[in-house]
Parts: structure tokens; sequence; C-alpha cells
């Protein structure tokens, strides 16, 4: 588990393991990154973790310490959404932490942190166009699109529009200081100007609410009847998703009128545990402020097909055009 040492405090680790008692089996960690989850699951009683990440800097970073674990621990490079596919069986449990973690924001020639200048790059897994290739290329419309749809800033438009006018864009600071110039200064106690436009860029770089939609099924897929998913999530955007998710597949969305007809709906693949997502609490505050916005949502497996998912329905923005 984490310890003062570590690049990355595993936020909710312990309302996770405690929601999810006992642990017991064989788990999924889909987003592995510095391992948090992975040793409190196996700390607390999985007979095996299979740690899948997208990112491969993340296992030569494990390289110090996986070996205790002999073969409890599993590593998989890929991605979430293929998670059924790469544990090649059934399995009583799926964990996910969501966005990006704290160790990759602080490697600068990552080019995730308007904080630290480095390339502008932003891809998790290496592969695929960078943050620069995008907003070098794509039109005006679309960059506008992904900074309301997928960061919620307001003032997408005089963003983009600067954006354009700014290319070719390389290096994060560089980025930094176009959207800093198209906003007021932030006052006491408010986010970093930049905060929304980098956020949002990340998401379409990685196609971050497509995989998460993806990885849903894949973990409705995967998990046997009674196994446990757990996600925590960090924005509005991510939890929306998986909240709806949640209520879909276990019938409890409510909602629909009385007049109109029924509507026929697949057994319920999941039960929720708890009636509310679950946040830190203030010891956890005053050790990871990181934690100040993150929620965790469970369902247990019911003994139901897996179905099929509307990503629509789920909430899941969508783009007119990804920009060329």
């Amino acid at each position: 588990m984490s310890s003062a040492t570590d690049p990355h405090i595993s936020v909710l680790l312990g309302p996770l393991l405690r929601a999810v008692a006992p642990v017991e089996g064989v788990w999924v960690d889909g987003t592995f990154g510095a391992g948090g989850y992975a040793r409190g699951l196996l700390a607390q009683g999985a007979d095996r973790v299979i740690g899948i990440d997208r990112d491969p800097s993340v296992f030569a970073m494990a390289q110090g310490w996986a070996g205790e674990y002999g073969d409890r621990l599993t590593l998989v490079q890929g991605r979430f959404s293929d998670l059924d596919t790469l544990a090649g069986q059934q399995v009583d449990g799926v964990v996910l932490d969501l966005g990006v973690s704290s160790m990759q924001l602080d490697q600068a020639e990552r080019g995730f942190s308007f904080m630290r200048d480095g390339p502008l790059d932003m891809r998790m897994g290496g592969d695929g166009p960078s943050a620069a290739d995008l907003l070098n290329t794509a039109p005006e419309g679309v960059i506008a699109d992904v900074l309301y749809l997928y960061g919620e800033e307001r003032a997408s438009r005089r963003i983009a529009k600067a954006i354009v006018a700014a290319r070719p864009l390389t290096r994060t600071g560089q980025l930094s200081d176009v959207i800093g110039a198209c906003l007021p200064r932030p006052k006491p106690g408010q986010s970093h100007p930049s905060t929304r436009a980098f956020q949002a860029i990340r998401i379409w770089v990685n196609d971050e609410f497509g995989q998460l939609v993806a990885g849903l099924a894949a973990a409705e897929r995967a998990l046997r009847p009674g196994g446990q998913l757990a996600v925590v999530s960090f924005h509005s955007l991510e939890d929306r998703i998986v909240k709806r998710f949640m209520q879909a597949r276990s019938n409890s969305a409510g909602g629909g009128s009385r007049y109109a007809p029924e509507v026929a709906q697949d057994a319920p693949a999941f039960k929720l545990p708890f009636r509310r997502a679950i946040g830190p609490d203030d010891a956890e505050l005053a050790v990871n402020p990181r934690s100040r916005s993150a929620l965790l949502r469970v369902g247990i497996r019911t003994d139901a097909p897996a179905g099929q998912i509307d990503p629509e329905a789920l909430g899941l923005p969508r783009l007119n055009e990804r920009g060329a």
C-alpha cells in the first residue's frame, strides 16, 4: 500500500477495500499505475491480481517490488477496455481508478501538466496522435467542442480561436500561456486557468470516455456472479457515465412515465450495495488533497447475461468529428 516514498497515493483505497470486503479470489486492477490498489487487494486476501495498464513505464517502476508477490501478481500491458480478454478468465473483482496519476503529471516529458514545461504529448500509451498533432491540425470548431464537452470550459471558443492563431504548438508551457491569455487572472483559491482545457485535451488524446464505456462493458463480461466492480472517478463527467451505467445495468434508474408504454429491460446485471457514491473522509483529505473530488461507486454482478450498452444513454459527450 502507499507510503511516504510512493510516487502516487491511491485515492479512496481504504474505503474501497472496506466496501468490497471480504476480498478473495482473482481481481483485475485495470489501471495499475503505481500498484497501490493491487497491493491493497493482495494484502486484504486476494488470491491473485492481474494488473493492467496502457502505460508501459509503470511496469518498469514496479520491478523493484512486484517480485515479492510471486505468481499472485500478473502484469499485462493493454487497455482496460479489453480487460475481459486480457484477464483470460472470469474474475471476482475489477477495480478502475480513472484519470491521470500524479506520477504521470510529475513527468514533464509526458506533457500532461501545465505546471511543468515539456513536449505537448499527453499520450498515456505512447501510440496514436499526440496533443500537438491534434491541436495543430483539428478545425477550430472541433477544438472548441473538445474544450466545452470534455472540460466544461465556458471560454472554449475564445481559447480555440487563440490556439489556431498560435499554431504550431509544441510545448505545454506554450499552450498554457495561450490559454492563460484568454482568461482572467485566477483569484486566491481558484484553480489554474489551464486546468479545464488541459483535462479536456488529455481526455481527447486518449479517448478516455470511449475507453471508460468500453471498460465498464468489459468488466460486466469478465465478472462472475457475485463479483464486484469498484470505480473511482475524479470529475463530474466521468462519474456521470459510471453512475448511469450502474443505474442502467441494475434497472434502478427510475423515472419514466406511468402513461408511457413499458419498455422491455434486460435482467439486471448488477446490484448496487450503496445508495450513494462514497467520497473521502477528513483524514484522507488532510493527507491527500487530490482526493477532494474523488467518488467511488460499487456494483455486484448478478448471474444475468452481459448486455449491450448505449454510450449516448450514459451521457457520453460526442464530437461531430475527431478532426483532421
